[in-house]
């Protein structure tokens, strides 16, 4: 069952695409940006809220700052799925969780203090299945604004070129 998508102009876009820049943005200053009022972009925003498309807001915090010196994605093998939902549940250190197809069922990406945390946390999945993980050097795009979807934007693939 497909999810119906909502009808978005170009001014839900731009107002989404600020409210991802900084979603602590006044409806004043959204407004002058957008080029609407003050009372037409909180309208808009509410029925964007109302529609499920902005589903919250929330400040994105420096894990370094915080004391997590390593960063890492860790992919599980098959595992039955209420047990690997209860342990992510279980820990903290788990940022982000998706169940997946391919030879692994899930990748995870976690935030730990240092090379022993990431040992321990590790530990506890590897006792429900096989595991591999890889340390995060960088993350040179994280938060990306994402726009509606459009079909205009998709680039054709590239074409392989033939002999004669």
């Amino acid at each position: 069952m497909a999810t119906e998508v909502p009808e978005i102009d170009a001014h839900d876009a731009r107002i989404l695409e600020e409210l991802q820049r900084d979603a602590r943005i006044s409806m004043a200053e959204l407004g002058r940006r957008v080029h609407l009022s003050q009372p037409a972009v909180t309208e808009r925003v509410r029925k964007l809220e109302l529609q499920g498309v902005i589903r919250g807001y929330r400040a994105v915090v420096d894990y370094g700052r915080l004391g997590y010196g390593i960063r890492a994605i860790v992919r599980v093998g098959r595992v039955e799925y209420a047990r690997m939902v209860k342990l992510i549940e279980q820990t903290p250190e788990v940022l982000n969780a998706s169940n997946v197809t391919g030879e692994d069922s899930w990748i995870l990406e976690i935030a730990v203090i240092d090379v022993e945390h990431l040992d321990a946390v590790v530990t506890r999945f590897c006792l429900l299945a096989e595991t591999s993980t890889s340390i995060v050097l960088n993350m040179p795009r994280e938060n990306a604004a994402v726009l509606p979807a459009r079909r205009e934007n998709i680039k054709p693939a590239v074409r392989k070129v033939t002999g004669r």
